[in-house]
Parts: C-alpha cells; structure tokens; sequence
C-alpha cells in the first residue's frame, strides 16, 4: 500500500501552493512529481485529498480534488498552561505528546519560582505541526507566548478552571472526578507549576480569580510529566462520563 502523505497548509482551500518548510520536504525528502497524490490539513478542521499540479526546484504546486471534514472526538476546549522548565526538551516532549492525545491551546506561565522565563514560541509549534501530522489530527493546538502568572490568571476565562500543586495547607480535590463531574461540552483550563511549585501566593491568588485548587494524584510528578498527566484526564473524562 503506498504510504498517505500529509502536508500542514493553513487555509489550505484558499491556496494552491505548499508553505516553503513543506515543499522543501515533498520534493527534497520524499521526491513527489507532478501527477503524486497528497493530503492536506489546514488545522481547523479539514484535510484535503490533493494531487501535485507542478513543481520547481522551490515550489509545489497542488490541485483540491476532495474537501474531507473530519469530526472532533471532543467537544469541551482544553487548555493548558504550565511554567517551562528549565530543560526545554522537557516542555517539547510534552507539547509533542499533548498534541498526540488531542488539546486545544498551550500557554507557557512566568512564575516566581520559574528556571526559565524565555523560550522559542516558533520551536514548539513547529513540533506541534510535527505531532499533528504524525496523530492525523485535524485540528492544530495554539500555541501561546510566555506571560506573567497574575496576568494570566486575572483575564476572564470561560468554562471550569484548576490549579495543580502540592501545598498540603491548602484543601485540594482530585481534578480527575472533578473533571468526570464536568460536562462534556464545558472548557477546561489546568494551571501546572514549574519544578518548584507554584508559590502558596499565587496558589491563593488564582483561587480568588475562580480557580478550583486540586491534585494529579498520590505522586509527586515532574512539571512535563503533570502537564500530560492533566491534559489525559481531559480528555479521557470525555470518553467515559
């Protein structure tokens, strides 16, 4: 069986040429001619079965031959923000991963205890391409710039919104039964820490703005590992409520 090829084409019905990265990959990677058969997806929603119309040495050219709406297996949107950690293959781990499993925004949170404040926004949602593609998910996750803990968690945010951490002093819910209880069609936003926690201030700062304060669970796990760990009972509460 010769092997489906996907390509990631923003407005992909609109256009009738591959971004540069994937022409570069079409005809120095795989060698596609004019005639080759490809899919599209345009990350909202569509992937479009498509044949090569022309080719240089730079450009590749495609003609729509069948639009192909695909269904969302989850209805609620999900959102994750979590602090980077000071290991940046860390944080593309987990954002290639999230992606697989299925979310729908990533946010990156500048906290007090955080080790890193800077990353490449540009990085990571290349790796969220990558993973999209690779998952045949039709829907591209968004990818946010790094922003300030209290500016995030003081905007208005619709749907049920969590923190996770570790303060035993602060009554804390399980967020997997919090989750099970929610419906399926309710936004959920999940707050995750940098490897030292958030500070017992910012805790007592997103429960003022709404936030419900929980646990992952007995575990103590790593940063990358709470932010998969979050983004799985999103999603598997969809499937089981």
């Amino acid at each position: 069986m010769k092997e489906v090829r996907y390509f990631y084409v923003p407005d992909a019905k609109n256009q009738s040429e591959l971004p540069t990265d994937e022409a570069t990959h079409a005809l120095r990677v795989l060698r596609l001619k004019e005639g080759d058969e490809l899919f599209l997806m345009d990350g909202e929603g569509a992937f479009y079965r498509a044949t090569v119309s022309e080719t240089s040495s730079k450009h590749c050219f495609y003609e729509i031959l069948e639009h192909l709406p695909q269904e969302k297996t989850w209805q609620r949107r999900i959102h994750l923000a979590i602090a980077p950690t000071k290991n940046i293959d860390r944080m593309e781990w987990m954002a290639e991963k999230a992606t697989e499993i299925g979310f729908d925004e990533l946010s990156f949170l500048d906290c007090r205890f955080s080790e890193r404040r800077q990353l490449r926004v540009d990085r990571i949602e290349k790796i969220v391409v990558s993973a999209m593609k690779q998952s045949r998910k039709a829907w591209l996750p968004r990818v946010n710039d790094m922003i300030p803990f209290r500016k995030f968690v003081e905007m208005p945010r619709e749907g049920q919104k969590f923190i996770a951490h570790c303060y035993e002093e602060i009554g804390r819910q399980e967020l997997f039964p919090l989750l099970s209880q929610t419906p399926e069609t309710e936004n959920v936003t999940v707050l995750v820490g940098p490897e030292g926690d958030f500070s017992i201030e910012e805790v007592r700062l997103a429960m003022e703005n709404g936030y419900e304060s929980v646990s992952l669970g007995s575990s103590r796990l790593r940063t990358e590992t709470a932010g998969l760990a979050a983004v799985m009972m999103a999603q598997f509460t969809i499937n089981n409520n």
